[in-house]
């Protein structure tokens, strides 16, 4: 990692230019009244246009933060294993669309999508090449579109910035200093939880949601979770108990852990190494079947029950779904968020550094996290 981050391409940190207010060299700046010479339209754009640098985005300072030409960000060129990956410290930074909005990354999230879309799992769908990787973020808008309408610079977000997750994914990334996100996408984060607990639930909370809601799962039904101590299984069992009102909850894990499943709100928690759930006397309504073993999972359901299937092959009554990225799902989770009631799981050998993203991604790709691997802070 030591030898990638001194390679030539980053021998020197970029230092962006910030572009003057054009202030007289004797003035003096404690006297000088900055409303009235520059004026604020909606307080939060100034009326002077600062110059365009060729063939580039313009250096501007929203909300007193200068936003740079260029960012640090990790970037792939081709499919393949992490050794495709490489840190770049002369990233373009994102010119904004009228719907979008800058956010200056504070934290981002590896979920299973991300390596296999490195991979190429997904190129015949895939945005072009290079690629900024990531999904989850959370941090900071510092420049907003026209036609935003809720957002506003300095509020303080949370998302996945790709509307749908296969198809035409973002090709800038969260795993980068900036990004830009339609509005849409994001919600504001929940107070009570920092930038890197809150990057470890978007993609994963909105997916364990939507699977929840296509299967009809509602008060009084059972729920089986197959990976329950990963990042979309935890949230999975967090949602079916304290939001969609589950009668009984049962999931399962490796032996080491089994008491965070109970921890989480699991009434049953199975040892896979030890049991085969599919063989166990009680059934029920849903099984949600976070790891690939959807032919089992439908042995484990009640008459006229259902799988919800996130991978690997579908034996019906099973189904399965890619999710479509939603901020108005985030906003309606943030209250149980902010009540503690549903809680990010974030792995304890992370948040890993944004000079370790070579490592979050090996270590997501060994099948053993719990919860979610997320990179904090950026950069």
């Amino acid at each position: 990692m030591e030898a990638l981050l001194s390679s030539s391409s980053c021998t020197s940190l970029f230092k962006p230019k910030l572009i003057s207010p054009l202030i007289p060299p004797k003035l003096n700046l404690k006297s000088f009244n900055f409303k009235t010479k520059f004026p604020l339209t909606n307080n939060s754009v100034a009326k002077f246009t600062p110059p365009k640098v060729a063939n580039s985005p313009s250096s501007t300072t929203v909300s007193g933060e200068a936003v740079p030409v260029q960012m640090k960000a990790w970037v792939y060129d081709d499919y393949g294993d992490v050794s495709v990956l490489r840190f770049d410290e002369s990233v373009t930074v994102p010119e904004i669309k009228e719907d979008q909005v800058l956010v200056k990354v504070a934290a981002a999230a590896l979920n299973p999508v991300d390596f296999k879309r490195r991979l190429g799992k997904f190129k015949a769908t895939d945005s072009p090449l290079p690629t900024v990787p990531g999904y989850d973020v959370a941090g900071t808008v510092v420049k907003v579109g026209s036609q935003v309408k809720s957002l506003k610079e300095g509020d303080e977000v949370y998302g996945d910035v790709s509307e749908k997750a296969l198809d035409g994914p973002k090709q800038y990334g969260s795993l980068a200093e900036y990004v830009a996100v339609e509005e849409k996408l994001l919600a504001l984060k929940p107070k009570n939880l920092d930038f890197a607990q809150a990057a470890g639930l978007p993609l994963a909370i909105e997916t364990a949601n939507e699977g929840l809601e296509r299967a009809g799962f509602g008060p009084g039904k059972s729920i089986l979770v197959l990976g329950g101590a990963g990042g979309v299984g935890s949230l999975v069992i967090q949602l079916a108990k304290h939001v969609f009102g589950a009668s009984r909850v049962a999931a399962t894990a490796s032996t080491g852990k089994l008491e965070l499943l109970k921890s989480l709100g699991a009434d049953l928690a199975i040892d896979y190494t030890k049991e085969n759930f599919e063989e166990l006397p009680e059934k029920f309504d849903v099984v949600y079947d976070a790891v690939g073993q959807c032919e089992k999972a439908v042995k484990a359901i009640k008459e006229g029950g259902s799988v919800v299937a996130l991978t690997g092959a579908v034996t019906p009554p099973g189904f399965r779904f890619v999710v479509t990225s939603d901020g108005s799902a985030l906003t309606k989770l943030n209250p149980f968020l902010e009540s503690g009631k549903v809680k990010p799981v974030i792995d304890p050998k992370g948040p890993f550094t944004f000079s370790q993203v070579v490592e979050a991604f090996s270590y997501l790709e060994t099948g053993r996290a719990r919860g979610k691997v997320v990179v904090s802070p950026i950069p």
